[in-house]
């Protein structure tokens, strides 16, 4: 096989750089050590090359050396039709016990991001070191790179905790056609994209807390002598502790193959000033916009100044950043079907409030998406702008609607505009649809009003990632308010242009990269049956507290994954399928004389004790579970539903059948 020069020398800097990585050289050199050691015993002959070969061969360096040494040029997986050049999106899940080997491509460059630990967490200056075996919080970092999302295994939370992982990210080039080409210093130096980190900690009964959210330049490695530095990284906390050191990381950065020339130090903190006046200019234009546009908001009517307009919100870094910044068109490829199963899978990640230090009102913070994936939880702003960047993605015109809900606070939803002038709201908490219909305040009395269907009472504006309107209608109050946006005496709208000079995608420095959904590494059955012989424990030791025997049928637990099936599709598609083949099975399950008794339950965990604790604060479900009689039966189902991001349905459903004894 003949190979082009340029690609030669190529392979054989990769072929250097493995042996550096793999202290050949030093390995040779012991081996050269002894070799000549025991020779000096034997019959004095100078050593050949035969001698020193068959030595390397004894000890396995070149068994091991060709063993780990791959080159593949296979296309990655689920490319986009349109960008046939560029490298899929993809998440190493790095939970797996045994070692990933990774196959280089010698026409692409390699960003090599390692993290050699952390230290001074100082949150956890008391903790104990765990015992083996021993359940315990646990740290994991999430990363996300141009389309690539890695996450490291999960280590006891300590003030340094071991941290130490390993990530190679691909470096591709934007324009098309040119993305099959190795990528040079000057077009590195003009990626700014950064290295987003966001390091989560899980306590011992699975909740997840935000502690970091970092974006890492990582464009210094350029100038380093062989490509490669190692620095400590400050990893600040969020919210009300954005200034607050969380922790440091030790984060070594190498590029494979290295630069031939690496570029002066001062062209990269030049580039880097650069892009940072570019986007403070950008967005300073931009504040002066949004506070004219605010004036002449306010003098169309005094009302004006207490509607809930929403021009800027705060990240989880305490960054204010436009909210049409936290929209953009986001496609799931096949990891999603439909709009509505994209509205059951936000539905799915919990809710939770900022939480804060203290009384008071609740703290507003919006997240980006990165951190409201890696945390699976989020305030009903996070859940609201993934649903309608989803929507987006689906084709649907969607917008966010910022406003109040009954007998509630300030509130977030969403709006979808039909070609036919439909307007539909879907609640992005619970994945509930509604069917907007205004009433008419001038008709006359006796003229039949439709009746509000939505929780909804007042809206002030609503945005998506290229428009954001305010609410200039007489009454804010949803159940009046027509949707006619391209009426200007009831919707006033910010100028296109502003709003995409700061968040139109690469439009500033400072406006967090899109990240992929990613599949689920949850088997379903595997998590089912483990959740499901989980509760037949606690079903049989709660009984056995009580002095009953616990007897399982297990047809009749078979026969209730139909039911279970039909709930999640119900949730999903808003249509109730499959009950009366359901409702047959069961009566041809239990015999004359006798009595059914079944409780389906809903959950977003899959912790077992929490559950059945839950389970049995309804009398319903404990009726069953605590059943006495004669001939007593009992059944107990569990089907967990994945969706992306492991966010999962579980459904649970207790059943026991007896004979009725008058």
């Amino acid at each position: 096989m003949c190979l082009p020069p340029e690609k030669a020398s190529e392979l054989k800097q990769i072929i250097h750089n493995h042996l550096l990585r793999m202290d050949v050289h030093g390995r040779i050199r012991e081996v050269l050590a002894e070799t000549i050691k025991d020779d000096e015993g034997s019959v004095h002959r100078p050593l050949s090359e035969g001698d020193f070969v068959r030595a390397l061969q004894r000890r396995g360096i070149i068994d091991d050396v060709m063993r780990d040494l791959h080159f593949t040029q296979q296309s990655a997986p689920n490319i986009d039709a349109e960008s046939p050049s560029k490298p899929a999106g993809h998440h190493v899940d790095q939970d797996s016990m045994h070692v990933k080997k990774t196959n280089l491509d010698p026409s692409r460059r390699y960003l090599y991001l390692q993290v050699l630990g952390g230290k001074a967490f100082l949150e956890h200056l008391q903790d104990s070191e765990p015992l083996p075996g021993q359940v315990c919080p646990t740290f994991t970092l999430y990363l996300h790179f141009r389309n690539q999302r890695f996450r490291s295994k999960p280590v006891p939370c300590a003030c340094e905790p071991d941290l130490k992982e390993g990530f190679l990210l691909e470096i591709h080039r934007d324009s098309f056609g040119d993305g099959s080409k190795m990528v040079d210093a000057t077009a590195m130096l003009s990626m700014c994209d950064a290295v987003h980190l966001v390091l989560i900690k899980t306590d011992t009964s699975g909740e997840t807390t935000l502690i970091s959210s970092y974006f890492l330049d990582w464009r210094m490695v350029l100038g380093s002598p062989s490509c490669k530095t190692c620095f400590a990284v400050e990893m600040m906390g969020v919210g009300n502790e954005s200034k607050i050191p969380a922790g440091v990381l030790t984060v070594s950065l190498e590029l494979f193959p290295p630069l031939q020339e690496t570029l002066n130090t001062d062209i990269i903190v030049t580039q880097q000033s650069l892009e940072r006046q570019r986007t403070a200019e950008k967005e300073r234009l931009f504040l002066v916009y949004a506070k004219q546009w605010w004036r002449e908001f306010l003098e169309i009517r005094p009302s004006h100044q207490s509607k809930l307009v929403k021009i800027f919100a705060q990240d989880e870094n305490g960054v204010n950043r436009p909210v049409c910044s936290y929209v953009r068109v986001l496609r799931a490829g096949r990891l999603l079907e439909s709009p509505r199963q994209a509205a059951r899978f936000v539905s799915l990640l919990a809710h939770e409030r900022a939480s804060v230090v203290g009384g008071g009102s609740k703290q507003e913070q919006w997240c980006t998406l990165m951190a409201f994936l890696c945390r699976g939880k989020g305030d009903c702003e996070d859940h609201a702008t993934l649903l309608c960047s989803l929507l987006l993605g689906f084709g649907l015109d969607a917008y966010v609607c910022v406003g109040t809900k009954v007998n509630s606070g300030p509130h977030t939803w969403v709006l979808t505009r039909g070609t036919d002038g439909s307007i539909t709201f879907w609640e992005s908490l619970t994945a509930h649809r509604y069917l907007h219909r205004p009433i008419d305040p001038d008709a006359p009395p006796l003229v039949p009003q439709p009746k509000p269907s939505s929780p909804y009472r007042t809206v002030g504006c609503v945005f998506n990632h290229q428009t954001l309107l305010a609410n200039c209608q007489p009454s804010d109050a949803v159940e009046l308010c027509v949707f006619d946006f391209q009426n200007q005496s009831r919707w006033k709208a910010m100028s296109e242009e502003a709003l995409k000079s700061v968040c139109a995608p690469g439009s500033t420095f400072s406006l967090p990269p899109l990240p992929p959904l990613c599949a689920s590494s949850l088997d379903p059955a595997e998590v089912s049956n483990h959740l499901e012989l989980e509760m037949r424990f606690l079903v049989s030791e709660h009984r056995k507290d009580l002095d009953l025997a616990t007897v399982w049928d297990d047809h009749l637990s078979y026969l209730l994954s139909s039911a279970l099936s039909a709930y999640e599709m119900e949730r999903c598609t808003g249509v109730s399928c499959g009950n009366e083949e359901f409702q047959d099975a069961v009566r041809r399950a239990v015999p004359d004389g006798h009595t059914f008794k079944g409780f389906p339950i809903h959950f977003l965990h899959r912790n077992a004790r929490r559950a059945f604790a839950t389970c049995l604060r309804s009398p319903f479900c404990e009726e069953i579970v605590c059943c006495r009689g004669d001939h007593v039966r009992l059944a107990v189902r569990v089907r967990v539903f994945v969706y992306p991001e492991n966010a999962c349905a579980v459904w649970m459903m207790f059943a026991c059948k007896y004979r009725s004894v008058l």
